[in-house]
């Protein structure tokens, strides 16, 4: 599985961590900063799950007047860290 970090922006959370595996799904989600029980329990929701599917379901989310909040920007960071899997695969056939 490979380790990603997440830089993140509008939100409490200042970085996300997480690992995809080969079947993209999701582990290990942990935000460092922001709201400790919302993000403790979003990342236990995620877990196992495919990404494509939460990214789906938490793209656009908002927090009150914030364009972003700690949902929308891990379907930020799971749509990132797809993209460079699948240019990966890409290139190892």
């Amino acid at each position: 599985m490979k380790q990603n970090t997440y830089a993140t922006w509008g939100t409490c959370s200042k970085f996300i961590n997480f690992e995809i595996d080969d079947e993209l799904r999701i582990h290990n989600v942990q935000f460092l900063g922001g709201c400790p029980g919302n993000t403790q329990g979003l990342a236990r929701m995620v877990e196992g799950e495919k990404a494509s599917e939460v990214i789906s379901r938490l793209k656009g989310i908002r927090c009150g007047n914030k364009p972003t909040s700690c949902p929308d920007q891990l379907a930020q960071a799971l749509e990132k860290a797809v993209i460079e899997r699948l240019n990966t695969i890409k290139e190892e056939v």
